[in-house]
């Protein structure tokens, strides 16, 4: 065999062992959610210290251990792609030897992991809150570094100029090539998955060998003397910032008024309604225009009954005191009207719905219409600012760093520790696995825009009726569609709507997930959680111990 052919099988069998090693042992362990991120274990730079930064942010209980896995994951990458580096090397130049080479990576590796450290925090928060905006805030910068670091590995200068529209191109192909292969791993038979990822990591040899080639037989760099890679690293640090300001709430004083509450309620709809609306909203305090429909107020009632005017801070609290608040407003809106109780709730507002439905088996709540639930929050955890330890102990103050400096001058910033985001750590049995579980003597509907595929690692299939509509978080409720649609179902219709696209998306999105931390490993929840081994899968509406 000729020395490049054996040089191509060392790198195609070392990209095919990595990944084929990972995804043995998550099948050994039964850890079925995570088996999509084995691909990345050999993928082209960054994402490959994408893919190790998730997990150490995830699996590490004290400063000790992640200082530690930190430097251990930063030597075994530079050793890795050193050697996936020399052997991808296009034969018509002249190689260094692998010590240089190594030298080269260790550096590297080290500016990769501190660069991808914050984005891959930023999936930690989407696997907390379950919003794709998170998700997509991380993976941008993914794919905007993605070229520029491939180059500094191969040559000292790489950190100057543009990479070539070559380099670029397989860098996206990259991105692409991992997302399917995450899916198609996850989605294999459980006897399949390693074969399979050891295919996707043969496919991940041959994009090293490209990408090494594309960026060391660039034959013009344009701005060659021009430190591009600190510009390229500041506007992908500015993406996060960029995505908060977009999402900042407006200064609306009522921004949650979907057409049940500007128009009189069909004959047809035998319930009294309370419209609960999400995160960041604010309410003026003005009636609905059929006095069976009410607005939940997070701050309560006043004397007389009425719901109290309030701002976007309001919606920050705890779920369980929010759940308090509904109780009241439910029972007061059932004695004044006499009718059964429907809730028409969105994104936050689902979670307190559904807390309220847990504490009060007695409510006199018949109907739930969830719209943009949060599905499967909870998945990872980090400890309150003020505990010394704890599973993902550097996660909390790396997210609190990173919220701090994307919502200056924020009039109602979001916080890492704020009340609502600890009630889905330290309710992460509940809120991950019975969120869209069936309620004795309720009956539910989930509106899902396509946007939550991507939102939530897939799963069994939901036990309730779901219509899937192609949308983005929260921009269901409005649509005229979808409101009779809610009529029908207020009236007494079973409406179920689904998507061909929903399932393949949910698996596509399975590659870029963090790691869900196993409820049995951490004693914060360890009283919820079912029997059996820590890393088995959860039954999704299965019994869920009181914590």
């Amino acid at each position: 065999m000729r020395p490049t052919h054996r040089r191509l099988a060392a790198l195609l069998a070392i990209a095919a062992a990595v990944p084929m090693a990972e995804a043995l042992v998550l099948v050994l362990i039964g850890f079925v959610p995570a088996e999509g991120l084995a691909p990345q274990a050999s993928a082209v730079w960054p994402y490959d210290s994408y893919h190790d930064m998730r997990w150490l942010l995830v699996y590490h209980n004290s400063w000790l251990m992640f200082g530690s896995g930190l430097l251990g994951l930063i030597a075994l990458r530079a050793v890795l792609s050193a050697a996936l580096v020399s052997l991808a090397w296009p034969g018509r130049v002249p190689r260094p030897p692998y010590r240089a080479l190594l030298v080269r990576n260790i550096g590297v590796a080290a500016l990769g992991a501190v660069i991808v450290l914050p984005f891959a925090a930023y999936s930690i928060a989407a696997s907390v809150v379950s919003l794709s905006w998170f998700l997509f805030a991380a993976l941008v910068p993914m794919m905007l570094l993605a070229p520029f670091l491939q180059r500094m590995s191969v040559g000292r200068g790489g950190w100057r100029g543009l990479p070539s529209a070559e380099l670029v191109g397989w860098s996206l192909l990259d991105f692409a090539v991992l997302t399917l292969a995450g899916g198609v791993v996850w989605s294999a038979p459980e006897g399949w998955t390693p074969p399979v990822a050891a295919i996707a990591g043969a496919a991940n040899g041959l994009l090293w060998k490209q990408s090494v080639r594309a960026a060391l037989l660039q034959t013009r760099v344009r701005w060659p003397r021009v430190p591009v890679v600190p510009v390229v690293v500041v506007l992908a640090l500015a993406v996060p910032l960029t995505s908060q300001v977009l999402s900042e709430p407006g200064q609306q004083m009522n921004t949650f008024a979907p057409p049940i509450f500007t128009r009189p309620l069909p004959e047809r709809v035998p319930y009294a309604l309370v419209l609960l609306a999400g995160h960041n909203s604010a309410y003026d305090g003005r009636p609905a225009a059929d006095p069976n429909v009410q607005v939940f107020s997070y701050v309560g009632l006043d004397r007389g009954g009425r719901p109290l005017p309030y701002r976007a801070e309001a919606t920050h609290r705890s779920l369980e005191s929010s759940s308090r608040l509904l109780t009241a407003q439910v029972d007061a809106l059932h004695r004044r009207t006499g009718r059964p109780i429907a809730l028409i709730a969105q994104s936050e507002g689902v979670m307190v719905a559904r807390t309220h439905l847990r504490d009060r088996p007695d409510s006199p709540v018949r109907a739930l219409a969830m719209f943009s639930p949060l599905i499967r929050t909870g998945r990872t955890y980090y400890p309150p600012p003020d505990a010394g330890t704890g599973w993902g102990v550097a996660t909390g103050w790396l997210l609190r760093l990173m919220f701090h400096v994307t919502t200056i001058g924020s009039k109602a910033p979001t916080t890492p520790d704020e009340p609502f985001i600890r009630s889905l750590l330290d309710g992460a049995p509940f809120y991950r696995y019975q969120m869209l579980c069936p309620v004795p003597g309720v009956r539910m509907v989930a509106f899902l825009p396509t946007v939550t595929a991507a939102e939530a690692p897939p799963g069994e299939p939901m036990r309730i009726p779901v219509v899937e509509v192609p949308a983005f978080h929260g921009g269901i409720i409005g649509r005229v569609t979808a409101t009779d649609q809610l009529i029908s179902f207020l009236a007494g219709a079973d409406i179920t709507r689904t998507r061909r696209e929903y399932g393949p998306l949910e698996r596509l999105g399975e590659a870029w997930q963090a790691p869900a931390l196993a409820i049995r490993v951490n004693p914060v929840w360890r009283a919820a959680a079912q029997p059996g081994r820590p890393f088995t899968r959860t039954r999704f509406c299965g019994p869920v111990r009181p914590a």
